[in-house]
């Protein structure tokens, strides 16, 4: 297919695929662009034909992308965002409207500003309402209505909330500066601090989980010296030599007292994603502020 038809092919029904592609369920799509569910069953219909490929396959009541599907689901969420950051810069200063958003302790530091800051950049009249907190508690939120998008890890896996990969975070092992892998700078093994005091996250936060599962990785449970939930503390015990710990790379560098050394088995990264409920529509403004995170360049360092 040449590129004009192509583009003819898609570009009409492009929201709509993204629609059906989030909600993974033809009905629910329907009820959020406000068409009703046939006319959006031909509608992606016609646009399977005209590409040639399946772009879902059925499961059940909803449907899942194909991995053509996949594809193209790339390239249309990253086109409808800049679209709808576009219309918005035209029509003047964007959709009006407050944002309820929950996130993890850890991504407050760099990534919830960094987001917020450029998007109310173009959406100056978008206030935001931060609720900071554990992920099961955002989880919560957002599944009772008390949030509109949490950013989290890991991505839930329940059918009534969707989710939006928007990167990795890598952790690193912070040690005291006169540790004797402080020198290691080149990468140690987990394995390596199976014997040494930890500084953990509280039960409930998503690290903990996934601290646990590394060190399991690596053939150890580690022996906990104390439990918390703010990485800038538990950054303060490390420089006091109280311990070693998992803690996400410093966007800035580490303060006095402490090394970060990057782990080299097992792999320490986690995804960063959006969270939402499926069966609530969200707002004008939460939606441009989702399309617009899908857009930007990834939440690591």
């Amino acid at each position: 297919m040449d590129e004009t038809r192509l583009l003819t092919a898609v570009a009409p029904r492009l929201r709509w695929f993204v629609a059906a592609a989030r909600a993974e369920h033809l009905t629910r799509a329907a009820d959020e662009l406000g068409v009703p569910q046939p006319t959006l069953s031909r509608g992606i219909a016609r646009l399977e034909a005209e590409l040639g490929v399946p772009l879902f396959t059925r499961a059940g009541r909803g449907v899942r992308l194909t991995r053509e599907g996949r594809t193209l689901l790339r390239a249309a969420e990253r086109a409808t965002g800049e679209l709808a950051v576009g219309a918005a810069e035209l029509a003047g200063e964007g959709p009006a409207g407050v944002v309820t958003l929950a996130f993890l302790p850890t991504l407050g530091t760099d990534v919830v500003p960094r987001l917020i800051g450029g998007f109310r950049a173009r959406h100056p009249r978008t206030r935001f309402e931060l609720v900071q907190g554990a992920h099961a508690l955002l989880v919560s939120r957002v599944r009772e209505g008390e949030a509109d998008l949490a950013l989290t890890s890991p991505l839930p896996q329940e059918p009534q909330l969707a989710t939006e990969a928007l990167g990795e975070e890598e952790l690193c092992l912070a040690v005291p500066a006169g540790h004797h892998l402080a020198t290691r700078t080149d990468g140690v093994r987990l394995a390596e601090a199976a014997g040494e005091p930890f500084l953990g996250f509280l039960p409930g936060y998503g690290l903990r989980t996934t601290v646990d599962s590394w060190c399991r990785d690596a053939g150890f449970t580690p022996r906990l010296a104390f439990e918390g939930g703010d990485t800038a503390t538990m950054r303060g015990f490390v420089g006091a030599g109280l311990g070693v710990a998992l803690l996400p790379v410093s966007h800035h560098g580490p303060p006095p007292g402490v090394v970060e050394l990057p782990v080299t088995t097992p792999r320490t990264t986690r995804v960063i994603g959006m969270v939402w409920a499926r069966d609530r529509a969200l707002s004008p403004a939460a939606r441009a502020f989702r399309e617009f995170a899908g857009t930007r360049e990834r939440v690591g360092p």
